[in-house]
């Protein structure tokens, strides 16, 4: 057994609350989640063992919503504990969640924030004994949850399949540089027999595996609003697999021979097989003159505007900063 955190990576709408929930229901895990903390808070003010660049960082992180929501931190008990070691920025992100943890009278906890594959090799600097869960999901069926979810379907076809290619791609590349802490999970496999996988999961991060997980009782959220679909609602608790090749009531043929053109190669490899689609000379039309040169050009955008942003890090959108002052904050959870 091990105290290593534990870290949910993934894109939007591949399952990675599913996972959070289960994980979420283990006696001995504590997860939270959407505290983006690697991105937008790691390495951004300089050196947090000089005094006003700690100040910035750790008034900035208790401004931040989903950090007050889902962590409710005690600002000066963590101020002190800081201080007592090391003051990186993996320490001070350990205090808050230890803390929470503490709370829930668990002994570990774990993160699920989108997109933490990009930050692995950070999180794994900070944390060597760490444990990083990717969770992946046919590009046809997360592209239909992403149209299902905005209710009125605008395509987003060149963005969100971007937006799955990055996503793989870091996470082949992360799981061949850091194989023993790196590991891949299709939702296919956690929806479809989510007991044999939680054991495979809980043998990698290094814990018991427990049948309690399957209540997804620590995710109260989770389970009251229905589950782990986005195509109508579910039996509370329960596991569906409704979402699993719905995407061949929601796409069109175009679109599906679009992300099996752009997407193939990861397809394959991760067992998603191809479906033989033959387009009518109107769809062909369609594909050839218009989504395809389009949709590429707001892929291959959004996946450049996406690495710069990664590589030089992004802002804090100010909606998500509290209107409250630091005081105020600290005083709430006194």
């Amino acid at each position: 057994m091990t105290d290593g955190p534990i870290f949910i990576a993934g894109p939007d709408r591949s399952g990675t609350t599913l996972l959070f929930a289960l994980l979420a229901s283990h006696p001995n895990i504590s997860m939270v989640r959407r505290t983006n903390m690697w991105r937008y808070f790691h390495n951004r003010y300089g050196d947090l063992g000089q005094e006003d660049n700690f100040e910035r960082c750790f008034n900035e992180m208790l401004r931040y919503n989903r950090i007050q929501t889902f962590l409710q931190p005690d600002a000066e008990r963590i101020r002190a504990a800081f201080g007592s070691e090391k003051p990186t920025y993996g320490r001070l992100f350990s205090l808050f969640h230890q803390q929470h943890a503490e709370s829930l009278g668990k002994f570990r906890w774990g993160d699920k924030s989108l997109h933490t594959e990009h930050y692995a090799a950070r999180v794994f600097a900070e944390f060597p004994d760490a444990k990083i869960l990717h969770i992946t999901r046919d590009p046809r069926d997360r592209y239909a949850s992403v149209r299902k979810r905005h209710g009125r379907d605008v395509p987003r076809l060149g963005g969100a399949n971007g937006r799955w290619l990055l996503s793989m791609r870091k996470a082949v590349d992360n799981q061949k540089r850091f194989p023993d802490r790196y590991k891949i999970v299709r939702f296919e496999d956690l929806a479809g027999r989510p007991e044999a996988s939680l054991k495979e999961i809980c043998a990698f991060v290094g814990e018991e595996y427990t049948p309690e997980m399957l209540s997804m009782s620590g995710a109260s959220d989770h389970v009251s609003s229905g589950g782990n679909s986005s195509f109508g609602k579910i039996e509370p608790g329960q596991i569906s697999q409704k979402p699993i090749g719905r995407y061949r009531e929601v796409l069109s043929n175009v679109e599906i021979a679009y992300i099996q053109l752009v997407g193939g190669s990861f397809m394959q490899q991760f067992g998603y097989p191809l479906d033989p689609i033959q387009l009518s000379g109107m769809e062909k039309l369609k594909f050839y003159g218009q989504v395809l040169p389009s949709s590429l050009v707001r892929m291959v955008g959004w996946m450049l505007v996406s690495t710069l942003k990664i590589q030089r890090g992004e802002p804090i959108p100010r909606s998500r900063l509290s209107s409250k002052n630091t005081s105020e904050i600290r005083g709430q959870y006194a």
